[in-house]
């Protein structure tokens, strides 16, 4: 009996098993200079152990003016650029070879009013947009775009397709290698998202879930189910755990979070930790930011 055609298949399928085997990651990622504080990259902690992405936030395509309106995706620098400047950018990656930069799209609010996605067309906007981002991303030298649109005067197909086809020229032109998104349960925001993650979810690396924006006072074990439902819906993902330092919501580092953590490790489920943000943690001089590295550096 020849044994080597059976030897390739059981080879074969066990390079399969191998190959979706899920992993965790060293992987620390925080949002920075949306609310002018003074944060620098220097200041925050950097544990040469795990790979570090501050996320500049935000890029957002609205006017500068008193009264600001949508520019149909014409992007500009919102956030602490005094700061967070390109100089600043290069000399941070000089100094740590583990560290990468991104840009947030979006964000909440612009002038304490919301920012919403408002394209005039699809292809309009989607032209004026990598245009102004390629111009940013160069600019900042940046590795990676982050979606985090928390308001809408579009559909989902027109959300799906205008941010699609963005992430799909900036990776094929290698502008940006890092592709993430920033969802929260929310019956107006999360379904364009999952259009967007069905459609162009394989230029997605990571979901940035905003766990923060459940209720305060989330329990460990409730935490883990939001864990299981996100990651259903985000199936094939890595969705990456969070938690606020502004006092918002979720499951806080008091209360349990890391716990939550190892149980998720132990499973070989934890994709990353990240954090909003650092400007809110400067004044108590990042100990939580300290303690994510920490864990995530650790082999246990």
């Amino acid at each position: 009996m020849d044994l080597l055609p059976i030897l390739l298949v059981l080879l074969s399928a066990f390079s399969s098993i191998q190959a979706v085997t899920p992993a965790n990651s060293k992987l620390f990622r925080e949002y920075i200079g949306a609310e002018f504080k003074g944060v620098r990259f220097s200041d925050v902690p950097i544990n040469s152990k795990v790979e570090v992405h501050f996320i500049l936030s935000f890029a957002i395509d609205y006017t500068s003016s008193s009264s600001p309106s949508p520019t149909n995706g014409r992007f500009k620098a919102y956030w602490d650029e005094d700061n967070l400047s390109p100089s600043h950018v290069s000399a941070t990656k000089a100094l740590h070879s583990n560290v990468k930069v991104c840009v947030s799209l979006g964000g909440d609010t612009i002038r304490g009013q919301p920012a919403f996605f408002k394209p005039r067309s699809i292809n309009s906007w989607v032209s004026n947009a990598i245009s102004s981002i390629t111009k940013i991303a160069r600019e900042y030298d940046l590795d990676g775009i982050d979606i985090d649109y928390e308001h809408f005067d579009a559909d989902t197909n027109t959300f799906a397709e205008c941010i699609g086809r963005l992430l799909s020229h900036l990776k094929e032109q290698k502008i940006v290698s890092i592709a993430s998104i920033a969802p929260y349960d929310n019956d107006s925001v999360q379904p364009y998202y999952l259009a967007l993650w069905r459609k162009y979810g394989h230029l997605i690396d990571y979901v940035n879930f905003q766990f923060y924006a459940y209720d305060k006072g989330t329990t460990v074990s409730q935490f883990l189910d939001h864990f299981e439902t996100q990651s259903s819906n985000y199936r094939g993902g890595k969705v990456l755990v969070s938690f606020g330092t502004d006092g918002s919501g979720g499951l806080s580092p008091e209360n349990g979070f890391f716990e939550a953590c190892s149980k998720l490790r132990h499973e070989k489920k934890l994709h990353g930790i990240f954090i909003w943000s650092a400007d809110d943690s400067k004044k108590a001089g990042f100990p939580y930011e300290k303690q994510s590295q920490s864990f995530l550096a650790s082999t246990k």
